[in-house]
């Protein structure tokens, strides 16, 4: 082997660690290293031997630059050693993981509907963090926030303020809408409990500071005839507003006189005697000083005075007879209300008036018996008609500078009752609550399943029914049959996964083997959908202070507990309401 083979094999171990060397003879760059070219100086003799002076120069500079380039190859390395330990390539050596520079992929664009094959990794959206804190996302544990009015005023989520609640009895619809009362209330927002059955909110609302109306047999009546908010308000703003909100308040009036004469009846009253009644209540405010109200007793006597304003209405050209035979229809439906069972209550002058200034409002008609169908569907409309009059009065004086603009969320709980009551109810629930975006009010009603809809009688009211769903922003379906949850995707657009879940809700508890209470799986489960949206699954976890101004089943505590509890809850609200913390209950 020839000297020049000799220092190869004495290089290579030292050259394989990692490290240049710097050589006598030629060499070659590669990858930033300087590496000696072995072969060449195999072939050339010693650089020294037999050269001119200028050849040797050229050697040691050459020598020099090498020289001067491992320096800075060193230098380069230590530097990238004491940032990150390894270059960011791999080390430029035997087992260093050096990788040469790849060329990037190339890009492709398309919708979701043609990749999604390509491109499985798909991931949900964030949960809307806008409005009421109501609990958690089922899938991913994010905090889920809404409410009908901060979706349609902040977020914009929607474009009518109104909630529509489905599901089977005991899975927390009350529990929900509670949350929802408790913190709009904290934003400023004026609840309003229009018909409360069980009670399942007066709790709530006397916590909140609010006022809470009885209504009942002996209890507390409402005088359906009363003007009440608006009238007031249409006195104080005077001039030509004033006037428009008498006549709106004149209609409102119209509209629940025509409610009740419908559930007295069975059936709904002709355009004819509308009109009549019409101008019979317009003949009352004429003729009533201000400051005074009239009751249906009065409406009674105008009838059976006959004055010619009512006359003309009728077309009885003179003819006492002619007359008779138009208003007695109308004449026997009201003196059976003012006689019948509904006399009591909404015969007589109005107990407590809605304080336009209060906190929060519920108007407790849970002490009419179960049985009592027709006095309960008319307590309903009586409250829903005097409450969204109070609304109306209030954004009335705001329009005229005299009070602070405030907004208002009902809730019209148990909405089967009033649809069952009679026939054409409907319409008047409709003439009620339509024009709720522009009253400045967020709405939700609440019922069980679509079939309380199927079950009236005409297919006009069966659709008018369904258009309450339809119309709403917000949809929350808590637990319901499979059954349902098929009627229900042909007006809300459900996915066949989110109608395998919320179905799942409604089964039963499972059988506790040490005959404990174990609860349903769907309580507290709610899917929110909007529009065409995926479903928002959540789960709502009550507070100690929730549960205990709400419970639902306290007549099913055994004796002694039962008292117990209503003084426990008694206790929480006092202290609620004075502002302190209550023992045991969380903020």
């Amino acid at each position: 082997m020839t000297a020049g083979a000799g220092a190869e094999d004495a290089r290579v171990p030292h050259f394989a660690a990692g490290w240049p060397r710097r050589t006598s003879g030629p060499t070659t760059a590669m990858s930033g290293l300087v590496v000696p070219d072995l072969d060449a100086q195999e072939r050339e003799p010693d650089e020294t031997d037999g050269q001119t002076p200028r050849a040797l120069r050229r050697a040691r500079r050459r020598r020099a630059a090498e020289e001067a380039a491992e320096r800075r190859y060193r230098q380069r390395l230590a530097r990238q050693d004491d940032a990150d330990g390894v270059p960011h390539r791999g080390a430029p050596a035997v087992g260093g993981g050096r990788v040469a520079t790849l060329d990037p992929p190339t890009m492709w664009r398309a919708t979701t509907v043609q990749a999604c094959g390509l491109w499985p990794f798909a991931s949900g959206s964030g949960a809307p963090m806008t409005g009421v804190p109501l609990g958690q996302h089922i899938s991913t544990g994010a905090t889920v926030c809404g409410d009908p009015l901060n979706w349609f005023t902040r977020a914009r989520y929607i474009s009518n303020p109104s909630l529509f609640m489905l599901g089977m009895p005991g899975l927390g619809k009350s529990t929900l809408i509670n949350r929802m009362l408790i913190g709009l209330a904290g934003q400023g927002v004026v609840p309003l409990v229009l018909g409360d059955l069980k009670p399942d909110y007066a709790d709530t609302v006397r916590a909140l500071g609010g006022q809470v109306i009885s209504i009942a047999r002996g209890v507390g009546g409402l005088n359906v005839l009363d003007p009440g908010a608006m009238g007031a308000a249409a006195a104080r703003i005077g001039g030509q507003a004033g006037e428009a909100l008498a006549a709106e308040s004149h209609g409102r009036v119209l509209n629940m006189v025509a409610a009740l004469l419908t559930i007295v009846r069975g059936a709904p009253i002709s355009d004819h005697e509308q009109s009549v009644l019409s101008a019979c209540l317009r003949h009352l405010r004429e003729r009533t000083t201000p400051g005074r109200t009239y009751r249906l007793p009065d409406l009674l006597a105008v009838l059976e005075e006959g004055p010619p304003q009512v006359r003309q209405v009728t077309l009885d050209r003179g003819q006492e007879s002619r007359y008779r035979d138009a208003v007695d229809p109308l004449h026997r439906s009201l003196l059976g209300i003012v006689d019948g069972p509904l006399g009591d209550t909404f015969a007589s002058e109005t107990a407590t008036r809605i304080d336009p200034d209060a906190t929060a409002v519920c108007i407790d008609i849970s002490r009419i018996g179960e049985a009592d169908g027709q006095l309960t569907a008319a307590a309903m409309l009586a409250a829903w008609s005097d409450g969204l009059g109070t609304v109306s009065a209030s954004h009335a004086l705001a329009d005229a500078g005299l009070a602070p603009r405030r907004w208002f969320f009902t809730v019209l709980d148990e909405l089967w009752r009033p649809l069952r009551a009679a026939s054409g109810i409907v319409d008047r629930i409709d003439a009620l609550t339509r024009l709720n975006r522009s009253l400045g009010l967020a709405d939700a009603k609440i019922t069980h399943t679509l079939k309380d809809a199927e079950a009236l009688g005409s297919e006009a009211d069966k659709a008018k029914a369904r258009g309450f769903v339809e119309r709403a922003g917000m949809v929350a379906c808590a637990g319901l049959p499979r059954a349902e949850m098929e009627e229900l995707a042909r007006v809300v657009g459900l996915s066949r996964r989110e109608i395998d879940l919320v179905s799942s809700w409604s089964s039963p508890a499972g059988w506790a083997q040490d005959g404990g209470n174990e609860e349903p799986p769907g309580r507290g489960r709610f899917l929110i959908k909007v529009g065409g949206r995926p479903g928002i699954p959540i789960r709502v976890a009550i507070t100690d202070a929730e549960r205990h101004l709400h419970d639902t089943n306290t007549r099913w505590i055994a004796n002694g507990d039962a008292e117990r509890m209503l003084a426990e809850r008694a206790a929480v609200v006092r202290a609620v309401t004075a502002g302190d913390r209550p023992g045991g209950a969380a903020r």
